[in-house]
């Protein structure tokens, strides 16, 4: 089922929308995600909040949605927008698809020099579905994959990178529900000590480095492998 996406009205113009101040460069910068990554993903700020970064969503270039984020991670979308994968430009002709959890872990695979990567938009729920799958229609958490379908069924392979947490566990059983589990792998995080992992694609790159996460993605197992 592929859906049909419209430009909406208050997205003709990226007139509200500006290029970031000093302080949000040296937000990412923190993160290791350098100024280029940030302009190829046309990364901005809003206009008039100097603290609130939009990540903008775009399909065949054109953008189809934006999403916000303050530095206290409070996150939310503009209204009346179909939901998409984030950076679903970088896997128009992808065999192989790495799926992370939120955009700046996008942003952190492609320092990585992985750039077939994309995001999901809305996080990860808390628990695994005890209930079958809806239908399409009714598969209202998902819809992103269904919007983005004609993409996501030319894939052979897809890498699950989603964060090492129980939310994090839950949202790659869902996708592999949904993607079906013989095409996909799943990421096995470092550990960062005795007790932990590291948690995500940034923290890994933050702590690691570029080549460390990179090897981490190559090195992913096939899902019923790593369930087992």
């Amino acid at each position: 089922m592929t859906l049909a996406c419209k430009t909406p009205l208050f997205f003709t113009s990226l007139s509200y929308l500006h290029k970031f101040v000093v302080q949000l460069i040296a937000y990412f910068a923190e993160r290791r995600i350098s100024k280029a990554t940030l302009q190829r993903n046309a990364v901005m700020q809003r206009s008039g909040d100097q603290a609130v970064i939009a990540f903008t969503y775009r399909r065949n270039g054109v953008i189809v949605g934006c999403k916000y984020r303050t530095l206290e991670k409070k996150f939310w979308q503009e209204k009346g927008t179909k939901n998409w994968l984030y950076g679903l430009d970088d896997i128009k002709e992808a065999a192989t698809v790495v799926i992370v959890e939120g955009e700046i872990d996008k942003l952190a695979v492609e320092e990585a020099g992985v750039y077939n990567c994309v995001s999901v938009p809305c996080g990860a729920p808390q628990t695994v579905s005890a209930k079958e799958l809806p239908t399409l229609e009714k598969d209202i958490a998902y819809q992103y994959l269904w919007n983005c379908e004609e993409y996501l069924d030319k894939v052979s392979r897809i890498i699950l990178a989603t964060d090492v947490d129980d939310p994090g566990n839950a949202l790659a059983e869902e996708l592999a529900r949904r993607l079906g589990k013989e095409r996909c792998w799943r990421v096995h995080w470092p550990k960062k000590d005795d007790f932990s992992c590291f948690k995500d694609a940034n923290e890994v790159l933050e702590c690691l480095g570029p080549e460390a996460l990179k090897e981490v993605i190559e090195n992913a197992k096939p899902y019923q492998e790593y369930m087992e």
